[in-house]
Order: structure tokens, then C-alpha cells, then sequence
């Protein structure tokens, strides 16, 4: 695992990212891999904003891994910032391979970095294996969460 390089993902990543996002049940569904102009849209928007982190992983020059956090000041808990993991994705033949605790635990730690006092994350209900696998991280399902399509 050591020859793993973690970096802000570019243009040129994106579509290897969406690649990744599209290659489950639920990714396929909602990403749309044919039209990549949204999503080059979305990384403009995330490069202007400090507080959004989209990283790739990155092994022997080969995209691997994604994921994305976002970094939320806060009123609550005495004006606590806290971060969000969003779009966590490891590819298919890498799947395994320690890769996504990896990118899990250089978020927590730039999250630290950032003066986070708490990290939190939301996982489809549906993803049984997603949840066992940040419950031996050491996440916790304390809450339910809500969507609301707009």
C-alpha cells in the first residue's frame, strides 16, 4: 500500500471518478458517465471553494479511489466545524485491498488538520457492507438521515 499517492483530483480524473460513481447498482441509476460536462461543471465549482477536498487515489499512475470532504463551520456544539465523507469509491479490482480505509483515514486526519472536531458520513441504507466496513473504522450509526429531492 505504501506506492499509494493521495491527491486533489484534476480534470483529467474525471472521468475515471465518474467512472467509479456509476459502477454500483445506485451509481448507475443516478451518474451518467456519456455526458461528463456536469460533472467538470461540479469540479470547477469544488476548486473555488477551500472548504471542499475532492481527492483521488492514485497507484502506479491509475486512478483507484475518490472520495470528497467538505469541511462545515458550525454553530452547534459550541460552534464546532465538522466534516462530511461524501462519494467514497475504490475500483473494482482494487476492492479489498486496504485501499478505501486509506482514503477514510487521510480524511479523519485532514479533517484534523482543518480543527474538526467530529467527522460524520451518510451511507445508502441498502449498502449493508458499506456500513460494517466504517463501523470497524470507527464510525458510529448514531443518527437517520432524511433526503429531500429537488
Amino acid at each position: 500500500m505504501g506506492d499509494l499517492e493521495i491527491r486533489p483530483a484534476v480534470e483529467d480524473d474525471v472521468p475515471v471518478i465518474v467512472a467509479m460513481l456509476a459502477d454500483d447498482p445506485l451509481g448507475a441509476q443516478r451518474e451518467s458517465p456519456d455526458d461528463l460536462s456536469p460533472y467538470l461543471a461540479a469540479l470547477d465549482r469544488l476548486n473555488g471553494d477551500p472548504n471542499q477536498h475532492l481527492v483521488v487515489g492514485v497507484r502506479g499512475g491509475r486512478v483507484v479511489g475518490t472520495l470528497q470532504l467538505t469541511i462545515i463551520p458550525g454553530l452547534s456544539r459550541k460552534g464546532a466545524t465538522r466534516s462530511i465523507i461524501e462519494g467514497v469509491r475504490v475500483h473494482a479490482d482494487e476492492r479489498g485491498s486496504g485501499l478505501g480505509s486509506r482514503l477514510i483515514e487521510w480524511a479523519v486526519d485532514q479533517s484534523r488538520c482543518e480543527g474538526c472536531q467530529l467527522v460524520q458520513l451518510t451511507s445508502d441504507a441498502t449498502r449493508i457492507d458499506a456500513h460494517r466496513f466504517y463501523e470497524r473504522l470507527g464510525f458510529t450509526p448514531s443518527h437517520v438521515g432524511f433526503k429531500l429531492p429537488l
